[in-house]
């Protein structure tokens, strides 16, 4: 590690990894949804995650769903580049996978509440984890 990968805080940052899952299936949609200014809102994305542990406790953006030992589950809210919504009113969420050991964010799911087919958004999200990623299912007790 050098100096670079160290924040102000004096911690560690993290390493921000997309599950193939969640690339073939919900990055897609967003890079087509808004192909001008997705690029732009990953590199935010990414930006936010490599902080997670102070974006969860400093900020609104990320809700600690689940812990287990040193791994978490958590959402965060997002906003898409150059829209005028707040993160958690524009409906985007990451759902993501926080091993505090190993310093990596997992990105396990990308979407908008308005593509989730039932009025559930918690009971849809995690149906999608347990079908998709069982190890986390029994890490988490989905």
């Amino acid at each position: 590690m050098s100096f670079s990968d160290i924040n102000r805080a004096g911690s560690y940052l993290y390493t921000v990894q997309v599950a193939k899952f969640a690339e073939g299936h919900f990055l897609k949609k967003f890079k087509k949804k808004y192909p001008g200014v997705w690029d732009t809102t990953y590199e935010a994305i990414t930006s936010m995650l490599e902080r997670i542990d102070s974006l969860a406790e400093k900020t609104e953006k990320a809700e600690i769903i689940s812990v287990s030992g040193t791994q978490k589950l958590v959402k965060v809210f997002f906003r898409v580049a150059k829209t005028k919504q707040s993160a958690k009113a524009s409906g985007n969420r990451l759902i993501v996978w926080v091993n505090e050991e190993t310093k990596i964010c997992l990105i396990l799911l990308v979407y908008s509440k308005n593509d989730i087919p039932t009025h559930n958004e918690t009971q849809e999200w995690k149906k999608l984890v347990k079908e998709n990623y069982p190890e986390l299912k029994k890490i988490f007790r989905l």
